[in-house]
């Protein structure tokens, strides 16, 4: 798949100004520049980030209220719910919070409502379970902040909400005690960007000091909040990169009992990164309620023995090896329907529906067609007597205002400018497929539709040496607006002993000068002529690090190449 190649610029008396402060490499001072890392103090603080540096969560708006009805509920013995969405982000922050509130308070339970029978976000049948069985507040994490009338309902009942979340809130706000949501256009909380479980986080660290609880029972689930921050794709910035550093080194050092249990079942032998957290850890969560019931993470996340925790964590991986097999199987499917219709390999966008396919991966499988198929795309099965499914974009383009361009053919959507959910009738399947593709067809620029690399510098062979390499790994952890860098080196030629390996990748040897990379560049077999035209090639990558037989060398990874232009 041909691809538009970026490749950014700093500021350069900005760059060298850090340069002289620094003394390290100029092309790592131009990254932390592009990054918004211009002075020494900056960079300090990016490259050993302190807790300390972390923000008063009284300046959250509602904090006090919300300490205040804890404390009140506290004393008078009242039963607490801690309730959270069914995804990593929702899981984890009810784990902090009942295991933190499980310290100081016997009478609390949680609820995950179920992906399928309720749908995400508070439940009504939530509500009800709380109102049977006595509860008179509810705390949700990662979600209500557009439950206005759920949250109503409740109120009628007699069940106070306290309400923490991160999603944008719309102009009118649900009726609850408190809410804590840094997004809320009257809050002055300084950083904007946390996730469900961040904003749960900090109210942890209002009440700790009001129970007489110690910085170390505040800090316990930091791991947990770091798996959180990796999951749910926030930004690598502030107060989530300090949270997301120690975070990790929790997770090395002291790990929740859930995330040893699942690192040990994926066979995981090194140390923990971002990247183990988003690929490793966070799908076999997420997999509990995409494929079943996700009580069960929680359930291994507030384990009080690792022995306990390997019980819930071997149903978990059990969940994910059965999501990989229909993610899987059904890729294959929607790939082939694609093939089989010779026009719609020519349009604009994908929407491919089969009724038998699991609810629970259409949107994992809408992300796997744009890998083969660069176009916004929809995913639909049987959801009851209706269709309902998943949409994806690509970077740039804004799917849900395509979506709401069709809704004479909907039953129902929301979503966001990258992502969307869908309901309709199945007799429109067809109608509502021809009018996306129009509608995309009509709004997309052509350049969308070719995937951008992003590319923060150009570099020498010569300048990759372990002392560049190591400054590198201090940059994480990685996310985004902190991603890992990637490069470009120009005038690269072939040694002659690159060479196709397992029939899709290429094993690369590159010279540049008199310095020789060798590097892996995965499923690019078909664009291996360029390497034997014996001209000189540009090459994208990032950098690595390879072990064999105990001995440690740098190698590319390769993202992509070309004939260089002279």
């Amino acid at each position: 798949m041909q691809k538009r190649w970026k490749i950014l610029t700093a500021d350069k008396p900005e760059s060298d100004s850090l340069q002289l402060a620094l003394k390290i490499s100029p092309v790592i001072c131009g990254i932390l520049v592009q990054r918004g890392v211009a002075t020494f103090d900056q960079s300090k603080k990016y490259f050993r980030p302190e807790l300390t540096d972390l923000h008063d969560p009284w300046l959250m708006k509602d904090m006090d209220k919300a300490v205040e009805r804890i404390i009140c509920a506290i004393n008078n013995n009242e039963k607490i719910l801690v309730f959270g969405d069914y995804d990593v982000d929702g899981t984890t922050s009810v784990a902090c919070m009942y295991r933190f509130l499980k310290k100081i308070h016997s009478n609390i339970d949680f609820y995950i409502p179920h992906r399928y029978r309720e749908g995400y976000g508070v439940s009504k049948a939530g509500i009800d379970f709380a109102n049977e069985n006595g509860f008179t507040l509810i705390i949700s994490l990662d979600c209500g902040i557009k439950s206005i009338d759920l949250i109503s309902y409740a109120k009628d009942l007699d069940i106070d909400f306290i309400v923490c979340d991160h999603h944008l809130p719309d102009e009118e706000l649900p009726n609850a005690v408190a809410i804590l949501n840094p997004k809320q256009k009257d809050c002055n909380y300084p950083y904007k960007e946390l996730c469900g479980c961040g904003v749960g986080f900090k109210l942890i660290s209002a009440l700790a000091p009001q129970f007489g609880l110690s910085n170390d029972d505040v800090n316990e689930s930091l791991d947990l909040v770091a798996t959180a921050i990796a999951a749910d794709i926030v930004p690598m910035t502030g107060e989530n990169r300090i949270l997301a550093y120690y975070g990790l080194k929790k997770a090395n050092e002291n790990p929740n009992n859930g995330i040893k249990a699942l690192g040990f079942l994926s066979g995981l032998k090194t140390e923990l990164h971002i990247n183990n957290l988003v690929f490793i850890i966070a799908p076999r969560v997420n997999a509990a309620g995409r494929m079943d019931d996700a009580k069960k993470a929680v359930q291994m996340f507030i384990a009080d023995s690792y022995d306990e925790a390997l019980q819930y964590a071997e149903m978990l991986h059990s969940d994910n090896t059965d999501r990989k097999e229909a993610d899987l199987n059904i890729t294959s499917e929607a790939l082939f329907i694609i093939t089989e219709n010779q026009d719609w390999q020519h349009r604009k966008s994908t929407v491919v529906f089969r009724s038998h396919w699991h609810k629970g991966v259409v949107g994992i499988v809408a992300s796997r067609l744009i890998g083969h198929y660069y176009r916004p795309t929809i995913v639909l099965t049987q959801s009851g007597e209706y269709v309902a499914g998943s949409a994806r974009s690509v970077p740039g383009f804004n799917l849900y205002e395509a979506v709401h361009a069709c809704r004479e053919h909907l039953i129902g959507y929301g979503g966001h400018f990258a992502a969307a959910g869908l309901t309709l009738q199945l007799e429109n399947v067809d109608a509502f497929r021809n009018k996306f593709e129009e509608i995309v067809s009509a709004t997309i620029h052509p350049e969308l539709l070719i995937p951008e690399i992003i590319i923060d510098a150009e570099i020498n062979f010569k300048d990759i040496q372990w002392p560049f390499y190591n400054i590198l790994q201090q940059m994480e952890p990685f996310g985004p607006e902190n991603l890992r860098p990637v490069f470009v080196a120009k005038n690269v030629w072939n040694t002659g002993y690159s060479k196709i390996v397992k029939e899709e990748h290429i094993k690369f040897s590159l010279k540049q000068n008199n310095t020789v990379f060798t590097g892996i560049g995965f499923k690019m077999a078909d664009k291996f002529n360029l390497l034997q035209m014996n001209k000189p090639i540009d090459v994208v990558f990032k950098i690595d690090e390879n072990e064999w037989n105990g001995n440690k060398t740098l190698q590319l990874r390769v993202i992509d190449f070309r004939l260089s232009e002279f």
